[in-house]
This record gives C-alpha cells, structure tokens and sequence, in this order.
C-alpha cells in the first residue's frame, strides 16, 4: 500500500530519520517544521563571519551513523566528511592544571596508569564490560519499541543481565574499580549527557566509557549542522517533501484516528503521522485531554534532564592552551549538580564544558580567529533573565581567562545567548529541557513514554521523550523504530 501519505511533525533529527525509512518503502511523506531550517536542536547560524552548532557539538557512536545511510545503501561519506578529534578533550582541575584525553586507547592505558597503578589493566576489563553492554544496548535494546517488558525477554539479554548491572549505580560501579578522583571524573563525565548524577544513572550506561574511549570523539567537517544537511539530502533523494514555517496549531480527531492536522489555518490530511517534537507539547497543547497518552502530573512526575544556558563568542584572535572539546571541573561538580537535580536553582559555581571546533576547522570563523560555544548544564523550569545571563557570561569568560591563562574578553567581537526561554519558544520543549528525559532506571526502556498512542490509532511518537531517548545516535533510532511501527501495520492491513 505505497499510496499511503505520512505527516511528520518536526524536522529534527529522529523526523528526518523516520521520514527517509518510511519514503524508502515507498510512501509520500511530508515533514512539517515550525523553523525555517531543518535540525531542531541541532541547528546552526552563521554572524560576523563565524558559524555555530547551536545543539549538539560533540559526534560519537560513528558506527550508528554509518548503519543509518548504509539502511538507505549509502555511506557516511557519501554526504559529509569525518575527522577523528585528537586528543578527545580536555579536562580542566584548575590552573595549569589538566589532563588532555589521548585519541590512541594505548596512550588511554598509559595515561590511567600515570594516575593510579594497576588501574589500566582495570580499565581493559571495564572496556570490555562496557563493549558487552554497548552491543547489548545498542544493537539489540534500542531498536525495540519498548511497547512492555515481554519484548526484553531475549535470551542474550536475560543471559547477560548480571553483565548489565541494571541495578548498580554508575557512581558505585566505576568507584569500585577506580580510586582516583580524576579518573572517577573522566569516567563519570559521558553520563552528563544522560541527564542524571551518576548516582542515579545505571551502570548499563558504561557503555557511554565504550563509545568514549574505545570508539572515539569525531568531528564532521563544517560543524554537526553537516550531518543535519547530509540526512536532509538523502531524504530528499528518496522524496521527503519539507515543508518549513510550518507550526502545527492543532491535531483533529476523528473516530480515534487522526482527521487532520491544522497548519497556518489549512486542514492537512494524512494517514499516519508521526510526532517526532516535543512529546509534552503535542500532548498537552495539540491534543485534546481525552486523546492524551498522559495526564499533566505524570509529566510533573518525570526526572528531566537538565537544560543549559550557551553563550556562542566570536574571538578575533588564535587562542591558547584550549583543544577542541573542554571541561572544566575545577569547581565542586557534586553541587553543581545538586543544583540541577535536587535542589533546582541557578548554579552557584558551576562546571563549563567549551567547545572551540576552530582548532579541528578554520573554515567555521575568520582567519586568525576562534568560534567558542560556552555550555551551562543548568536545571530545568528556571526563569532566565538578561542580568542572569550576563552575570554567567562574565562569570564564564573570566574563568576561562584564568584557567586558560590568557585575555579573552577584550577580543570578543560576537556574542550571543541562549537559555530556557529560547528552548521553550523555539522547539517548545517542556520546562526549557535541552536533553529530554533524565536516563534513570524507572525511565529506562519500556517505562519511557510509548511512542504509539494508546488511543489515538494512526498516531506515534518519537525524539528525545521516548524511546531510546536522547542524545543524537538514539534520536536517529528513535525515528527509525517509529517508521518501523508503522510499515509493520501497514503490511498487515
């Protein structure tokens, strides 16, 4: 039943996902955005001669990248370049005082072994652990669409599940391994981008230390914004229709199926759709109350992963003594992240992570300058204000002058801000979230939001609020699991 037509609400990147592996099938499918470029989150401008990712900077799993075009029979390559980032990054204790992250696991090895004697051989058993967990997690985990529990009754999962260690905390696990607090930081630091402490995110997640330190931290040349131009381009090659500045305003119901959607005051029919933005937005504002999957207390009830306040700075001169990804721990990151998760309010000496991608590509600022990215992970459901985003920025720039060692701010020639309240209006996120759901273990798997609407027949979900959750490589699957879903009823009608 080719014939069928596909409205897909969002071009992010789980829309643009699921929208090519359902036109591959042959379907008419037609992606509406509300912005006037495709990426969602992952969109980037360009001021003054310098270009900014304004999402995502960081590149890792490359091989859930190259299973994703070689689906479509095509390579990475095909659409962007790739550059293996060396070292990974850097991480700041304090002044003069870092440890650069090497690219060659051997110089990994070495490096732990600088630190604490008898950890290396620790960390190889880790790192296999961890391998296990990855090809677990994302081979087999992700790609299920999490309807119940019954689906993760694999023998290869249930077999290994001591392997998985679902039930220890990251924090316990790596510090049964590892006694030294700066390899308990670099441990620590990938479930950042999970949303939750360490102490409350799965020891499953080690598989994050897998694709770190084993898999590595690549670069896409021209920024991740390629990625977003080389998915939109296949689409379009396979007959994705785009239609930008397009918000939807509401979803009609008719006799539990989607009638239409309404678009800038037109009635769009389709005959599924798939919601790939904000799962709270489509629920609580394009739905009607007896059409939800979810009451508003059970999205009050959901741990969040934190948002992030972002200053883009244009610097017209070569800066020193920074790679191309760097954090910064020189403060105390246990109230920092207290801050976020138990107690939410405006951080009162947060950690930094720095992005300057200026020292992997020139051709994203002027000659002889640099492109910083400052991020803040900041708690979400705060009110930012102009004075609060100043007093961080200069709170940024001069620990970065003092850590670094150098004079930043009178070179600064370009600079912009982004907090919760631009999050809520550009992709109407729930609270200003800037990383969907926090990963812990009662919203692991099948305890994610469904992406099928339980009463609503030809409407679905996906995107960073349900399966398999954020960051950029699960978001991608996400899309994929969606379309899936929707070829496997087709087939059956």
């Amino acid at each position: 039943m080719a014939n069928q037509k596909i409205a897909i609400i969002g071009a992010g990147f789980s829309g643009i996902s699921a929208a090519s592996t359902l036109a591959k099938e042959g379907y008419e499918v037609h992606i509406y955005e509300k912005n006037s470029i495709p990426g969602g989150r992952a969109r980037n401008f360009t001021a003054q001669g310098y270009t900014f990712d304004m999402g995502p900077t960081w590149y890792w799993m490359p091989d859930i990248f190259e299973n994703y075009f070689s689906y479509f029979n095509r390579q990475v390559n095909d659409y962007y370049q790739l550059k293996r980032v060396s070292p990974s990054y850097r991480t700041f204790f304090g002044i003069n005082d870092y440890v650069d992250l090497p690219s060659s696991l051997e110089e990994v090895y070495k490096l732990f072994e600088s630190l604490e004697k008898g950890s290396s051989k620790k960390l190889k058993k880790f790192l296999k652990d961890s391998e296990y967990k990855y090809n677990i997690g994302i081979n087999k985990l992700v790609h299920k669409p999490a309807k119940s529990f019954t689906e993760f009754l694999d023998f290869s999962v249930i077999s290994g599940a001591l392997r998985l260690d679902l039930l220890k905390s990251m924090s316990s696990y790596i510090r049964k391994n590892f006694k030294h607090p700066r390899l308990i930081r670099l441990l620590e630091f990938p479930v950042i981008f999970l949303g939750a402490t360490p102490k409350k995110t799965p020891a499953l997640y080690s598989l994050m230390n897998y694709a770190d330190l084993s898999l590595g931290t690549w670069y896409p040349v021209g920024g991740m914004y390629s990625v977003v131009e080389g998915m939109v381009k296949l689409a379009e090659e396979l007959g994705v229709h785009f239609h930008y500045n397009s918000p939807v305003s509401r979803i009609n119901i008719k006799n539990r199926n989607v009638n239409y959607l309404e678009i800038n005051e037109q009635k769009i029919k389709a005959d599924y759709v798939i919601a790939s933005a904000d799962y709270n937005h489509i629920e609580g504002i394009l739905l009607s109350e007896e059409n939800r999957n979810y009451p508003d207390k059970y999205w009050e009830k959901r741990d969040m992963a934190p948002s992030a306040l972002l200053f883009y700075v244009g610097v017209n001169k070569r800066l020193e003594n920074l790679q191309h990804h760097n954090l910064f721990f020189d403060t105390d990151f246990d109230v920092h992240a207290s801050e976020i998760y138990d107690n939410p309010k405006w951080p009162t000496d947060p950690a930094l992570y720095v992005s300057c991608s200026t020292k992997t590509d020139k051709s994203v600022a002027p000659e002889d300058s640099e492109n910083l990215i400052i991020l803040i992970p900041v708690a979400p459901g705060l009110k930012d204000t102009d004075e609060i985003k100043e007093n961080y920025y200069n709170l940024s720039i001069n620990r970065l002058e003092q850590l670094t060692n150098q004079k930043i701010k009178e070179n600064i020639v370009y600079k912009r801000s982004y907090a919760q309240s631009n999050f809520m209006e550009d992709y109407n996120s729930y609270k200003g979230n800037a990383y969907g759901l926090a990963n812990t273990l009662r919203q692991t798997a099948f305890l994610k939001p469904k992406i099928y609407n339980k009463k609503v027949r030809n409407l679905f979900y996906s995107g960073q609020l349900t399966t398999p959750g954020p960051g950029v490589p699960p978001t991608i699957i996400s899309g994929q699991v969606a379309a899936k879903e929707i070829v496997k009823i087709i087939n059956v009608d």
